[in-house]
């Protein structure tokens, strides 16, 4: 039997429940309003405090720079008459050279000690020795040979004596035409050529004898040797190659539009341009032989299109007396050279380093400013040049490089302790 318990069941009035939800709501939009709100009052709150600082804050004032003058090292220009020297680049050559031969062929019976690469003779020394016997033999049998024909030339004297003597008696029977043979004048003129023939070969024995005798042309040394003792050689063998130490070429290529400044030899016995060769590899920076301008070659490089001078050095081995102790210059070597030319000026004599974009230099005025000036160049040197318009003895010229210079721009050139002019030591007077 089941027993059903009736649920109780109570029913709210909507009207209250809506308004306990009414509170919540609002409490909700006004924490969001809050949210939202108060960063933005934040905002404008610090803004107009900010504004408000800067409007009642300290102003400083706009003050003009101060103009800072540069201090730059200065030189003075000077203004003088100089020598150009053009600069060149060379190489050494044999004035003399000769491969030698023989005159007679023969063994090689006998060489000198100096006979060696490298080795130095005199004009006139002996170098070699062929065997000279099969010589000597030629020699006595061409001496015998006129021997004969010389007692041949007496007898037929005698001959021309008889002769002359039947032509006498026989008086003037005897023809014109027949007279030369009876007076044996062709037999006579056969005879004396005989003698003239042997005189003639034995002279050119002796010759080949005494050339069996190898000398030296010209005071040489020896470059190459190509025989040795005991070597069979003819006329056409190659004995040597022999070198003359008398002078030495050297060949200096120089461009074409400084020909102008140099004295160049037209004719023999002219002095041409004194010329310092410099072997810096070999002697160091300041050791240099001299040399002399003797002549000019008729054609261009074939290279650079530059002129080629010929300077002549003497003695370059340093082989006499008065040139002991010298450098030796050796062929081959490619050497640089300091030509001295002709004096020119006054000109104004400039370190090349100080001459900008060209043809403009760099000046500190009067006023302390930069002044930037165009200038004429009369000669550009390897470190100097020589300016014949624009630049007056004495004007200041800037030394220091500038960043970025610009016409006017303040300088100084006093420093701040005792106002010592600050500047570098002038150029040398000549150009270089």
């Amino acid at each position: 039997m089941s027993t059903d318990t009736p649920s109780t069941v109570t029913n709210r009035p909507s009207g209250a429940s809506d308004r306990q939800r009414q509170p919540k709501r609002w409490r909700r939009l006004m924490a969001t309003g809050l949210k939202v709100a108060l960063p933005i009052a934040i905002m404008v709150g610090g803004g107009g405090l900010a504004v408000g600082l800067m409007e009642t804050g300290p102003k400083a004032e706009r003050q003009t720079p101060t103009r800072q003058a540069k201090l730059v090292e200065v030189t003075p220009a000077q203004v003088a008459r100089t020598t150009v020297t053009v600069h060149a680049m060379g190489t050494v050559k044999a004035d003399r050279q000769v491969d030698l031969r023989p005159q007679v062929g023969g063994r090689i019976a006998w060489v000198s000690d100096e006979f060696m690469p490298g080795g130095v003779l005199g004009a006139g020394d002996p170098v070699l020795k062929i065997d000279p016997k099969d010589f000597e033999l030629v020699v006595r049998q061409k001496a015998a040979a006129l021997a004969t024909a010389e007692s041949n030339l007496k007898i037929e004297r005698g001959q021309q004596s008889i002769a002359k003597r039947e032509y006498e008696l026989l008086g003037e029977t005897i023809k014109p035409e027949d007279r030369e043979l009876v007076l044996r004048q062709p037999q006579l003129a056969t005879v004396q050529a005989a003698v003239d023939t042997a005189r003639s070969t034995l002279e050119q024995a002796k010759l080949d004898l005494a050339r069996t005798n190898v000398t030296v042309p010209f005071n040489a040394v020896v470059q190459s040797r190509d025989v040795n003792l005991g070597t069979q050689v003819s006329t056409t063998t190659s004995l040597t190659t022999l070198v003359g130490t008398d002078a030495y070429l050297v060949e200096v290529a120089v461009p074409v539009d400084q020909l102008k400044w140099l004295r160049v030899p037209q004719r023999n016995g002219e002095a041409g341009s004194a010329v310092r060769v410099f072997n810096e590899a070999a002697w160091g920076t300041e050791t240099y032989r001299l040399g002399r301008i003797t002549r000019l070659a008729s054609q261009l490089e074939s290279e650079g299109r530059m002129a080629q001078l010929l300077v002549t050095v003497d003695d370059p081995l340093a082989l006499k007396d008065e040139n002991a102790g010298k450098p030796v210059l050796l062929s081959g070597a490619y050497v640089r050279t300091e030509i001295d030319g002709i004096e020119i000026g006054p000109v104004a004599i400039v370190e090349r380093n100080l001459l900008r974009d060209g043809n403009y230099v760099w000046l500190l005025a009067p006023d302390n400013t930069l002044n930037i000036r165009p200038v004429s160049l009369l000669f550009r040197g390897r470190d100097t040049v020589l300016i014949d318009k624009g630049l007056e003895a004495g004007e200041r010229v800037v030394a220091t490089t500038l960043a970025a210079p610009v016409q006017g721009m303040a300088l100084r050139a006093r420093d701040d302790a005792g106002g010592t002019l600050i500047s570098r030591a002038a150029p040398a007077g000549s150009a270089q």
